[in-house]
């Protein structure tokens, strides 16, 4: 096949991707996304264990070692049939503390420690390179095997250049699935749904090769054990320590591996499917390594002597002239690595944006003593960016080293890498002792070694580490030989570096935690984690903070978006039973709102956020009194009485509220009435004083007598006005008004709305921003109504705005069957104690005493919105004074009065 047919069905395959992952976003995002979330494709997806190294290495390793390659997978088998040990309990804390990738794992066990954090992504990036080198070297291999060019050179014989042109490839398709948006959760709907279909692809590729060589280039099952047999060599010799060795290594990746701690952990929505997945994924490894065998031997036999035997797979229909079966093993070989790739460069750089730019970003900032700014977009930048660079370390790896005759190897290197979180994993489920000292310790050590024993040689002699210190050890010692760590010369290089670097850094683990006491928040979180089925309530690592709910509302929005922040925070007030208002800072309250943007920026980062919004993060004694029992009973009996206790607070909470808000209303009303005593009589007395001078008009001119009764006209009207206020009022609060129900332009009732207020101070200079393509919308309701409560909120804004150069913004949106309109000014707003009363009818912000109004406007508009089936809100945290006006598109016909006995409640969205 020519190269540019070849770049053609990579591309269709590409596309068929992209649109497979923009259905399941679309899905998801419509709430259809049952299917996404069934076991099956949770199955299919942890696929992504089976990469380039299965397709291609595992038919080469088992040319070059036999049954070996079978230990590869017989340690996944081990830990999923046992599921319920390790699996379950690491699936069911990440989810209950939303952590974002294996290294926030880390770091909120051991007190949310973003050091750990660091440690950890850095090892996983180092672990990463090697094993995305190796999936960029297999496309390109493949590419190279595949495709013919007529010149014989040029981009189809440059595997550097292929490589290049896949690496970016595959960055984008990343980008524009893996970081569209922040996902409060980080699931990907999009990537895991591909990811599944391409596991389809490359277990249907390998079995067909498979079948292709056992019945039609062999003769049958019988033919290749005859083969299997007579292809034997010294090399397929059973090690069984090395066997042991490489059963243990597969276990601990599949457990520690970035890529299958985001699809087993992070993309998991029910622990119940992992036990669908320990019988359904080791059925899939043993159905795509079931050919593997019979390949290679048939590949050793038939293909000429010097052929890569990673490449049989494809080679062999080829040699054979099938041309489209060779296509399908290519699609295969191309999915096993893309589908790799993805996943592994979405979950390293989630981490690097948790647990290293960002808190870099928050540490420079406070430092300068400015705010964070949009951290949404901070977040995703960083993200793009740390996607592109994963990507670019893996293909400089690939230069550096000129790729490797043997894929297998590449991939086990990165294997013993991530098997040094092993210990502080471990003890991060089963020991609550385990300390952030003890973690850090084993991390770096394990690392340590781990770099000099395995990863460094790897690039060759003379890059990094020198001929003479390979052969003659650090220093000249002996002793510390790579290769030959501590004069240990029986185990090969890859066990070597294994056992030394797990050794020591268990070792380390264990000294430095059993030498070291864990911090108050590193116990609690150690009860949570160990007990995580058990524990008869939430662990609390928050004491009772100074702190305002508008500090800590901004932030959230700067990190879930106005409008999630803003129902995050109403759910939470209704819960503490304030409906209508900002919620109380309590440690209940923290507690949520850090679990909630740990799923945007991870554990450590919300932890370290919020510590610096509200102070110091401490424990309190009874939580340290909780965290030292070893019963059950007691922790129990600490939970009620905290539960007791917090409910009597907020019932005492609640009665001090209702005081102060009657001690108000009774201050209100009495200014009130003398407000209405005085409103009255003026006109009176007017009136009356008018009245009399006409009745004596001795003298009196025309012109006089006309003068004088205008003025007693005016007092009249406004004397009427007045009455018309207090009527209207009575009328709507008790369900009496007729509503005039016709459709309307909701555009056109608020330009008559502008050109009525305007008459209110029409010498001041006033600005109204608004966007007039979203207001047209036809609505059924009362237009007159409506309209008056728009002249109502635009008047009080020309009339109370402060801004030197005030201003009004309008904007309307539509939430299915509803519309919202917020009317949002830039003065200094309405100060908190006085935002719960703008509503009432005994209310008036200004001086009580000063002509112009009684202070009904908004109790009025209160009630026609109740009228309309709608509701009016005061919004705070905009800046200034902010108003939403929410209304059904449609008026439903009215309920009866004894109906609609309860009063609306302002809601805060």
């Amino acid at each position: 096949m020519s190269f540019n047919l070849l770049v053609l069905t990579c591309l269709g395959y590409v596309i068929l991707l992209f649109a497979v992952a923009s259905a399941a976003e679309r899905s998801a995002a419509e709430g259809r996304a049952g299917w996404l979330r069934s076991p099956l494709v949770y199955t299919l997806s942890l696929s992504v264990y089976c990469t380039a190294w299965t397709f291609y290495g595992a038919v080469g390793y088992a040319a070059r070692s036999g049954l070996e390659f079978m230990t590869i997978y017989l340690g996944p088998t081990l830990v999923f049939a046992g599921w319920w040990v390790i699996l379950r309990k690491l699936v069911r804390i990440g989810r209950e503390n939303r952590v974002t990738s294996i290294a926030d794992m880390i770091s909120a066990r051991y007190g949310k420690s973003n050091l750990l954090g660091v440690i950890v992504t850095l090892l996983c990036v180092s672990a990463g390179t090697p094993y995305i080198a190796l999936q960029l070297q297999s496309i390109s291999q493949s590419f190279t095997v595949f495709a013919t060019d007529p010149t014989g050179t040029g981009l189809a014989t440059d595997r550097n250049l292929i490589a290049l042109w896949v690496a970016g490839g595959l960055a984008l398709f990343t980008i524009a699935f893996g970081t569209r948006n922040l996902d409060a959760n980080e699931q990907h709907p999009g990537v895991v749904t591909a990811i599944a279909v391409e596991a389809v692809v490359k277990l249907l590729a390998l079995i067909a090769v498979g079948i292709f060589a056992v019945w039609f280039v062999a003769s049958g099952p019988a033919d290749i054990l005859t083969r299997i047999d007579a292809q034997a060599l010294p090399e397929w010799q059973i090690q069984p320590g090395r066997w042991t060795g490489l059963i243990l290594l597969s276990a601990i990746a599949i457990i520690c591996l970035p890529r299958m701690f985001q699809v087993m952990v992070v993309e998991n929505t029910n622990d119940q499917h992992l036990a669908t997945a320990s019988w359904a994924f080791p059925l899939y490894l043993f159905l795509i390594s079931l050919f593997v065998l019979p390949i290679a031997v048939v590949g050793l036999e038939v293909m000429p002597p010097g052929t890569n035997p990673d490449m049989f797979v494809l080679t062999l229909p080829l040699h054979f002239g099938q041309d489209g079966l060779a296509l399908l093993s290519f699609l295969g070989g191309f999915s096993a690595a893309t589908s790799m790739v993805i996943v592994a460069s979405l979950a390293l750089a989630t981490m690097v944006s948790n647990h290293i730019v960002v808190p870099l970003w928050l540490k420079v900032r406070a430092a300068q003593n400015l705010d964070t700014g949009d951290m949404r977009l901070l977040v995703l930048s960083v993200r793009r960016l740390s996607i592109t660079l994963v990507l670019g370390f893996g293909y400089v790896y690939y230069i550096v080293t000129g790729g490797s005759a043997a894929l297998a190897a590449i991939g086990l290197i990165a294997f013993v890498g991530v098997a040094q979180i092993l210990p502080a994993l471990l003890g991060a489920l089963f020991w609550r002792g385990a300390s952030r000292t003890g973690a850090a310790l084993g991390l770096v050590v394990g690392t340590v070694l781990w770099f000099y024993t395995l990863f460094l040689p790897s690039f060759g002699p003379d890059i990094f580490l020198s001929a003479q210190v390979m052969e003659q050890g650090l220093l000249g010692q002996s002793w510390l030989r790579p290769y030959n760590l501590f004069g240990l010369t029986t185990l090969d290089p890859l066990l070597h570096a294994l056992f030394w670097s797990l050794a020591l850094n268990g070792l380390s683990f264990c000294i430095g935690s059993f030498l070291s006491f864990p911090s108050p928040i590193e116990r609690v979180q150690g009860a949570l984690f160990v007990n995580i089925f058990d524990r008869p309530g939430p662990a609390r690592s928050w004491t009772r903070p100074v702190a305002e709910a508008e500090d800590l509302l901004p932030m959230t929005q700067r990190i879930l978006g106005a409008t999630e922040g803003q129902a995050f925070f109403s759910a939470q007030a209704e819960i503490q039973g304030k409906q209508g208002f900002l919620p109380d800072i309590t440690p209940e309250f923290l507690e949520a709102l850090e679990l909630k943007l740990s799923g945007s920026v991870g554990a450590a980062t919300a932890h370290a956020m919020l510590a610096q919004s509200v102070g110091t993060a401490v424990v309190s004694v009874e939580d340290l009194m909780a965290v030292a029992s070893e019963t059950a009973q007691i922790m129990e009996y600490s939970a009620q009485l905290e539960a007791k206790s917090d409910e009597l607070t907020r019932t005492a909470r609640k009665l001090r509220e209702a005081n102060e808000m009657l001690q108000k209303l009774s201050v209100q009303k009495d200014a009130f009435l003398s407000q209405i005593s005085h409103e009255l009589r003026t006109p009176m007395t007017s009136i009356r004083a008018f009245s009399e001078i006409l009745m004596d008009n001795d003298g009196m001119s025309l012109e006089e007598q006309n003068h004088f009764a205008q003025i007693i006209h005016d007092e009249s009207i406004r004397l009427t006005r007045l009455l018309d206020d207090l009527l209207d009022l009575s009328v709507l609060e008790h369900g009496q008004v007729q509503l005039n129900v016709a459709p309307a332009n909701l555009r056109d009732l608020i330009d008559k709305a502008m050109t009525a207020s305007n008459s209110v101070q029409a010498d001041r200079k006033f600005r109204i921003l608004r966007s007039r393509d979203p207001e047209a919308i036809e609505v059924i309701t009362d237009a007159g109504r409506l309209t008056q409560v728009f002249i109502n909120i635009m008047s009080n804004a020309r009339k109370y705005c402060d801004a030197a150069d005030p201003q009004l913004k309008i904007n309307v949106r539509q939430r299915k069957s509803k519309i919202e309109v917020d009317f949002i000014d830039n003065g200094s707003g309405i100060a908190r104690d006085k935002q719960a009363l703008i509503f009432e009818k005994f209310s008036r912000l200004t001086d009580s005493m000063q002509a112009g109004g009684a202070g009904l406007g908004l109790a009025i508009c209160r009630e026609i919105m109740h009228n309309l089936g709608g509701d009016i809100s005061y919004v705070p945290g905009q800046g200034g004074a902010a108003f939403r006006v929410s209304f059904p598109r449609e008026l439903k016909p009215r309920m009866t009065p004894e109906q609609s006995v309860t009063k609306p409640q302002i809601a805060l969205e």
